[in-house]
């Protein structure tokens, strides 16, 4: 069942508004945060909260203030953190019941990620990145990991061969260190776009990877 949600964010930010989608025997939550340059009705997360339902993850999807104003550039660091927190305190309360997860695409996973490393997320088991971004595209550096050593729960990375943004040659080893479980979507770009010679389609990937945080998600306990 999807149903619209409202968060309230406080401190200034106001409110923005976010989507349910429960399935029926639902055994885990997953709050998801949107990328940098488009919200929470992007179809590639609409496209992997409805797989996500299919395996019987609930998603929480929902806008960062500047999204729910239709301004192009993302808000400050803080005011990200703030409505990720508020988002989690939403799911808590909807889906008291559910192990919690929560993450995004892009932007939105690192700002989850940020947030924990600032302060424990409250109930959540588990970190989802549906591509992090760790650099900028066709700059690798690190530096964008650098708080991930604050992060003390489990984190899953979801990462396309492909990725601009996230070079696997300096991924892979920080994953590694940090203990911490990477998926490949194999010639997925940041977007997870695969090209046709791949013999894949947009349909398989999202497949691909709901399955991959299905069973990562239940292998939390």
């Amino acid at each position: 069942m999807l149903r619209p949600v409202v968060i309230e964010v406080g401190d200034g930010v106001g409110r923005v508004t976010g989507r349910l989608l429960r399935p029926d025997g639902a055994t885990a939550l997953y709050v998801l945060a949107h990328g940098a340059g488009a919200g929470m009705h992007h179809p590639f997360l609409e496209g992997i909260a409805e797989a996500l339902a299919e395996r019987g993850v609930a998603t929480l999807r929902y806008q960062f203030p500047y999204m729910e104003a239709r301004r192009k550039t993302p808000d400050p660091p803080v005011r990200l953190q703030r409505t990720v927190r508020a988002a989690v305190a939403k799911g808590r309360e909807l889906e008291p019941e559910l192990p919690l997860v929560a993450g995004g695409k892009s932007l939105g996973g690192r700002m989850t990620s940020s947030a924990q490393a600032e302060a424990p997320l409250s109930a959540v088991r588990g970190l989802v990145f549906l591509g992090f971004p760790l650099h900028a595209p066709k700059r690798p550096s690190e530096q964008r990991a650098a708080h991930l050593a604050a992060v003390k729960i489990p984190m899953l990375f979801l990462q396309g061969t492909r990725d601009d943004l996230a070079d696997l040659g300096l991924l892979t080893p920080i994953v590694e260190r940090l203990g911490a479980t990477m998926h490949v979507a194999e010639d997925g770009d940041h977007s997870f776009k695969v090209r046709k010679r791949s013999g894949r389609t947009a349909d398989d990937v999202l497949a691909d990877l709901a399955e991959a945080i299905t069973q990562w998600v239940q292998g939390l306990g």
